[in-house]
């Protein structure tokens, strides 16, 4: 049969009808001699050259990176990327991992910042200062040591009232590898206040045996999220204390963590490695030295473990993409079982 008589639906109907198949007259729609080839980008690889491209070095690796308070120091009204996107091969934007793209936001008291990314979660904690925002129409006040959550379709105007700084994490570059917008929030916009969240913390460590535990620390939680716990759909926050004197045991995760440090004298630090000894120590560790207002990243799957050899507390905000991962049933975290 040639393909000027090749018909096996009769209907040229625009509507999808899913009990008509799929196929016309080809001389009827002027597709005769038409047919195209496709297999221009088609690649091929034997299994074991392409199944793990990131430890074949062909997929660029998460570094640890660090990224000084000096950058928010001072300076005009701006957002500051923690860029690794030249690291990481992306090209289609800023990222400080595959996933997210954390900021420093400087505002210069009686000015303001707008914002609006293509985004499905926006996190802010406010590093320094206080203000108010205005988000599609709405306004929410906030001073040091709050966060906010904002969820897609989120036009916002941030007003500075003092000198302040945010931390500011979003998905968005997420969403440029997807090739998608976002357009449907899955949460509702929400407040974590400073006294609500550090009164919480303070009755966590204030429990018997807190120490004791892995970490101490509160994780933040909105209510939209009951399945992952997390503080919004794909992104995870924690406010936690490293107290004096002691350490948090390695450990691994396959969210990537974008740490912020808040205070922390000197002696604290985190040591990072690929491997543990048989005594569950990291081998040959790269160490991180804790600046407060700076940040840092580590990579997922990176055993991490945290140290305090002051004689004060320390506080961080660990910031991961770990909403996605526990969605996805993929967050694997560990604990090493120290000897």
């Amino acid at each position: 049969m040639g393909l000027a008589t090749l018909q096996v639906s009769s209907t040229k109907s625009d509507e999808f009808d899913p009990t008509v198949p799929a196929v016309v007259n080809v001389a009827e729609y002027g597709f005769e001699g038409r047919f195209e080839d496709w297999a221009a980008d088609a690649r091929y690889f034997e299994y074991s050259k392409a199944a793990n491209p990131i430890g074949s070095g062909h997929t660029p690796k998460v570094p640890v990176r660090t990224f000084s308070p000096s950058l928010h120091a001072e300076g005009p009204s701006r957002i500051i990327p923690l860029d690794l996107s030249r690291e990481l091969g992306i090209e289609d934007g800023p990222a400080t991992s595959p996933g997210l793209i954390a900021n420093f936001v400087r505002i210069n008291a009686g000015e303001s910042v707008p914002t609006r990314p293509n985004a499905t979660s926006e996190l802010y904690y406010v590093l320094k200062g206080h203000g108010y925002s205005a988000v599609n129409g709405r306004l929410v006040n906030w001073e040091k040591g709050d966060f906010v959550v904002l969820p897609a379709q989120s036009a916002a105007v941030h007003y500075a009232q003092a000198e302040t700084v945010f931390y500011y994490v979003t998905d968005e570059p997420l969403l440029r590898y997807l090739g998608a917008t976002a357009t449907e929030p899955r949460f509702r916009a929400t407040k974590f206040a400073r006294t609500d969240v550090v009164a919480e913390l303070d009755r966590i460590a204030s429990r018997p045996g807190a120490n004791d535990k892995s970490r101490v620390s509160v994780l933040l939680n909105n209510a939209d999220q009951e399945q992952t716990l997390t503080i919004t759909h794909t992104l995870w926050a924690m406010f936690g204390v490293l107290p004096a004197g002691q350490e948090q045991r390695p450990h691994r995760h396959q969210s990537v963590a974008l740490d912020l440090i808040l205070d922390a004298p000197e002696g604290c630090y985190t040591l990072l490695g690929d491997r543990l000894d048989e005594r569950g120590e990291i081998i040959n560790p790269q160490r991180v030295d804790w600046e407060p207002g700076g940040a840092f990243v580590t990579p997922p799957g990176t055993w991490h473990a945290h140290f305090n050899e002051s004689g004060q507390d320390a506080h961080l905000i660990p910031v991961q993409d770990a909403g996605l991962q526990t969605y996805l049933r993929s967050l694997d975290i560990r604990f090493t079982n120290r000897r």
